[in-house]
């Protein structure tokens, strides 16, 4: 019996220190989310460049809320969250703000793309911010999404190859070999 309770007792108290542990690095991680946002923005940049957007800079709008002569942003980016809407643009404070996001580009660069609109045009401002703003504007879902969009990516391609392998292989197959 002696034995259990003292087995039990040096369970509890790695639980302990398994949580002042866990505290103390989840607060470092706090401290430098920031930068680590950063560089996890900086090396995606190649990716983002392949699956990124020319996201719409302005545009009409015709009866049916369709958009025609439509301009677009020459960088492309990656949409990784949406926020409540600022109470005015920054550039332009008369314009409500319809549509507002966190977007990487093709540089590394963090940005929030608002968007207006008054019915007969819709234009957008993009408004460079740092990754610790990204985080604290619109949270770890900015982290999450660069994260799994990367992986997605990593698996789509693991996938493709794999395909590839496949047809090259069938393609220079012996003639008469399955």
């Amino acid at each position: 019996m002696a034995e259990i309770e003292a087995g039990f007792k040096k369970i509890m108290q790695n639980i302990e220190d398994m949580k002042k542990t866990d505290a103390r690095l989840s607060e470092q991680v706090k401290t430098h989310e920031g930068e680590l946002l950063g560089r996890m923005a900086v090396m995606a940049k190649p990716v983002v460049k392949v699956v990124g957007l020319n996201l719409l800079k302005i545009g009409k709008q015709d009866t049916k809320n369709e958009i025609y002569d439509a301009n677009y942003y020459t960088e492309k980016m990656i949409v990784l969250g949406k926020t409540d809407l600022a109470a005015f643009r920054p550039d332009d404070a008369s314009k409500k703000i319809t549509d507002q996001f966190c977007v990487l580009s093709e540089k590394g660069k963090f940005y929030e793309l608002m968007y207006s609109s008054d019915g007969f045009i819709t234009d957008s401002y993009l408004n460079p911010i740092d990754p610790k703003s990204a985080i604290e504007m619109y949270g770890y879902d900015v982290m999450i999404m660069l994260y799994k969009g990367m992986h997605d990516y990593m698996k789509s391609e693991t996938e493709l190859i794999a395909a590839l392998e496949k047809v090259i292989g069938f393609i220079f197959a012996a003639p008469g070999k399955p």
